[in-house]
């Protein structure tokens, strides 16, 4: 990556390496045990907390730590709180509450489970391509299916056009993972993602309809219509983080039953236990790492933090600390103590948690049923994705 090789986890630490993006598990068991609170320079300074503990704190303190970015890069954001550039994810109370609150009824139970006789259909739709390749030796789980399915719900929601699924798929890249490009690059990057919603919100003016942007341009919050950089800035929080983390934790999930047989052929043989698996799937997994500023110079459990330094927030190692959760490391399909970070921590917790759930029950309860056996072609060809969204980009397998 750009920013050269590490030198060391606990003093140079960068979250888009190969080697992060790979197994960060043993960095962050090190780090636990001489260093639980580690700094890089990079990015112009930058901490990085590994017990959960400390990152449940720093997520529940919005007195010295601002959400008004989530997403390290080279760059600060020019976005001011307390609204931040992708509300409600990037905003500080009391802003963050009312535009929490405009989301809700989208993301209910019922909104959801409206969504799950569509998600299914689509699910099948994408299995019957997969084995409709005569001759192939075998297919690819992430770039066959997981990558597909929350873009196909997301795009449905917005009122987008189904056939810009490639689009969506370029701006997650685009602005989720190469957080080490150099600012130009990701200013560039920004430039086709917000033309192209700027694009879609005008269709939506003109041309109203049932569906969550007209419901946004038409929300009001405190009695006054949501400004436009707001719209834009929720739609855009919407596609990018809804599709890139639904489609990690369920590629993930895909990739772990391919690697152990048992657990696999357990739920095929008990789809019933396929629910209480997804929530060890996503402890084991948690594709999600949250960011932060540093409000104003402090000493914070002993280390003498900056204005304007980041934080990042890793609630995957929040799920993996052994003081936090029994055999952490170990897991247990049918764990019953589970109080898991994987949609995060504080007044932040994922609004969309309900449709993360359901596409990811959905999405294994289709391919369990119509494709009951699968392994990995090579593990060593698994590829995963940089910076703070980490989920398998390429999973091969062979089926039957």
């Amino acid at each position: 990556m750009s920013n050269g090789p590490v030198q060391d986890w606990a003093t140079d630490f960068d979250h888009a390496t190969d080697e992060w993006a790979a197994d960060p598990f043993p960095i962050w068991d090190d780090l636990r045990e001489r260093c639980p609170i580690a700094h890089t320079d990079r990015y112009g300074g930058a901490w990085l907390p590994t017990r959960h503990d400390d990152i449940s704190a720093i997520a529940y303190d919005t007195d010295r730590f601002t959400s008004r970015s989530i997403i390290v890069t080279n760059m600060r954001p020019i976005a001011p709180a307390p609204q931040g550039i992708a509300p409600p994810i990037s905003s500080d109370p009391p802003f963050h509450h009312g535009a929490r609150r405009v989301l809700l009824p989208a993301f209910a139970p019922k909104a959801v489970d409206d969504l799950e006789p569509y998600t299914r259909a689509y699910c099948h739709e994408l299995i019957d391509a997969l084995v409709a390749t005569d001759g192939a030796a075998e297919i690819d789980a992430a770039v066959g299916y997981s990558q597909h399915i929350p873009v196909q719900v997301i795009a449905k929601m917005l009122g987008f056009p189904l056939a810009d699924a490639d689009l969506f798929r370029g701006f997650v890249k685009d602005v989720l993972e190469g957080v080490d490009l150099p600012p130009e690059v990701r200013i560039e990057n920004f430039g086709r993602l917000d033309a192209y919603l700027a694009a879609q919100i005008d269709d939506h003016l003109a041309n109203p309809r049932d569906d969550l942007t007209s419901f946004l341009l038409q929300a009001e919050m405190d009695g006054q219509p949501l400004g436009r950089d707001h719209v834009h800035g929720t739609i855009a929080l919407l596609m990018l983080a809804g599709i890139d983390t639904t489609w990690s934790a369920i590629g993930a999930s895909l990739w772990h039953l391919a690697s152990h047989a048992d657990d696999r052929a357990r739920l095929v043989a008990d789809p019933s236990a396929i629910p209480t698996a997804v929530e060890e799937l996503l402890r084991a997994y948690a594709p999600v790492t949250m960011a932060r500023l540093v409000k104003d110079d402090m000493e914070w459990h002993g280390v003498e933090m900056k204005q304007d330094e980041w934080v990042l927030l890793p609630f995957p190692a929040a799920n993996r600390d052994p003081e936090f959760m029994d055999d952490p490391d170990e897991i247990v399909l049918d764990r019953q103590v589970n109080r898991h970070a994987a949609f995060g921590l504080g007044i932040h917790r994922c609004v969309g948690s309900h449709l993360a759930r359901m596409e990811l029950r959905v999405a294994l309860e289709v391919w369990l049923e119509r494709l009951p056996e699968f392994t990995l072609a090579d593990p060593a060809r698994v590829t995963w994705s940089h910076g703070q969204v980490r989920g398998p980009r390429s999973i091969p397998m062979r089926i039957g």
